[in-house]
């Protein structure tokens, strides 16, 4: 991709984040393309989270009722500060569908070791085609 149509994070808390409240409502994210994306020591590069609670207090612990679906990553790559670069956490109730990952490449970069990223996936379905590092494995 070339510079101007590639979008870069560097050293941010988070990348691309979808997060919804875990609590009635009724809503949709759908059919969002991220594409070419360059991370550089970000903290959580991609993410979705449909149980979110900031400060973890007076949270109503309900399922969300966002439904998530269609979520494309496409050419993607670059460097986590966390262990784990990629994290589907989404709803038992309204599972994440449709989550594709093409072409996408994270490393860790903050353990000095040599660790490789991983991905955790919670109530989500999708494919990966490409080259797909983490490796997902979708529940």
């Amino acid at each position: 991709p070339s510079r101007e149509s590639t979008s870069h994070f560097t050293e941010t808390t988070n990348g691309l984040r979808i997060k919804t409240w875990a609590r009635r409502s009724l809503g949709f994210v759908r059919n969002v393309l991220f594409h070419h994306v360059v991370f550089d020591g970000v903290k959580n590069p991609i993410l979705i989270d449909q149980n979110y609670c900031p400060g973890r207090r007076n949270c109503p612990r309900q399922a969300s009722g966002i439904k998530v679906s269609d979520i494309r990553y496409k050419s993607i790559g670059g460097t986590s500060q966390s262990k784990v670069a990629v994290r589907f956490e989404c709803s038992k109730a309204n599972p994440c569908a449709g989550i594709t990952m093409h072409d996408v490449k994270l490393t860790y970069v903050g353990g000095g070791r040599g660790e490789e990223a991983m991905a955790t996936c919670a109530n989500a379905r999708g494919t990966s085609s490409g080259f797909v590092t983490p490796v997902v494995r979708y529940s």
